[in-house]
């Protein structure tokens, strides 16, 4: 654990960050919690969060909240997400991804393509989903990975998420025969078929329980073996930033004012001076457009970012205001 004189260390070999967000392409084999981490000495504050957990082998777009922006989170844990992702048809695993331990082999040499597609069609649009037992849902307080982990059966209830676009890029063969580690000389040999997909899907999606689906449903099993996050609302590869990259260049390079954040991912509204002082004072103002679902962002006439207001009423009200500096 860093002592005081190391922490004043760090703040002087980096500056105090100021208000935003940071996209991240996250490595593999780190934690989103790891980045977390890495993060606060990096912008030398310990108001950074995240905006949804990324698995340690899942790479791609991981969204940090840094000091008020950290407001912001919650509201960019419900955006959309999209991934490019590699499914293993024929395998199933206990974690249903990678890094979990083979429960099951099925042999898919007599597996058609138009088979394959039918079913992603059936996995396409408003579906009811059972998360992976290994996800981070809590059960009772406890995490459902800790009660997998520590020999529990986990059963959770399924509910209702969207997948907007679940597409096959690539469909490439494979069998035990030329992998030594898949199967033991006494056993069969046994071929599979690895899928590349791209997936658009709501927020709450398992990309790995609709592999986990797609080789159930098949009669195969299936699970995850690599995942990449391609964007988080509006937020894409395009503007993350490694670790790396923001360590050379420094955060402010790659930080996301406030205002522009809330903006590139939710519907927003201008006020008038008046308008953003009544907000501050914890006034509501009338609905711009009463019935919008999705929270708007109140950009005062300064273009400073004033609230994150609820439309669904003619009355607007306030989810949280950003009192002026």
């Amino acid at each position: 654990m860093p002592t005081a004189g190391t922490e004043s260390r760090a703040q002087q070999a980096h500056p105090a960050a100021g208000d935003g967000l940071l996209v991240v392409d996250k490595p593999a084999g780190w934690t989103s919690h790891d980045v977390v981490g890495r993060s606060r000495r990096l912008c030398a504050t310990r108001r950074v969060g995240h905006a949804g957990t990324l698995d340690p082998m899942a790479t791609g777009v991981l969204v940090l909240g840094v000091n008020r922006a950290t407001k912001l989170l919650t509201f960019l844990v419900g955006a959309d997400k999209a991934y490019t992702a590699t499914i293993r048809l024929g395998v199933s695993t206990v974690t249903d991804d990678a890094e979990g331990e083979v429960t099951a082999r099925h042999d898919t040499s007599q597996l058609t393509e138009a088979a394959v597609r039918a079913a992603i069609a059936d996995l396409t649009g408003s579906i009811q989903q059972v998360p992976s037992s290994v996800s981070a849902i809590k059960i009772d307080g406890k995490r459902s990975y800790a009660r997998v982990r520590a020999g529990e059966d986990v059963e959770l209830p399924a509910r209702p998420v969207t997948v907007h676009r679940f597409e096959v890029s690539d469909i490439r063969a494979g069998s035990s025969q030329t992998d030594p580690d898949a199967a033991s000389p006494t056993e069969p040999v046994v071929a599979w078929l690895d899928l590349d997909v791209e997936v658009e899907v709501s927020s709450g999606t398992y990309v790995r329980a609709l592999a986990r689906d797609l080789g159930e449903q098949l009669g195969v099993g299936g699970h995850l073996t690599a995942l990449r996050r391609t964007r988080v609302g509006g937020f894409d590869l395009a503007s993350a930033a490694t670790l790396e990259q923001l360590e050379q260049d420094g955060v402010s390079a790659h930080l996301v004012p406030l205002a522009e954040a809330a903006t590139a991912t939710f519907p927003s509204r201008t006020l008038s001076a008046q308008e953003a002082i009544d907000l501050g004072h914890g006034k509501r103002l009338p609905a711009a457009q009463a019935g919008r679902t999705e929270p708007v962002a109140a950009i005062g006439p300064d273009g400073v970012l004033v609230a994150m207001l609820d439309e669904t009423g003619e009355v607007a009200r306030s989810h949280v205001v950003f009192p002026a500096l």
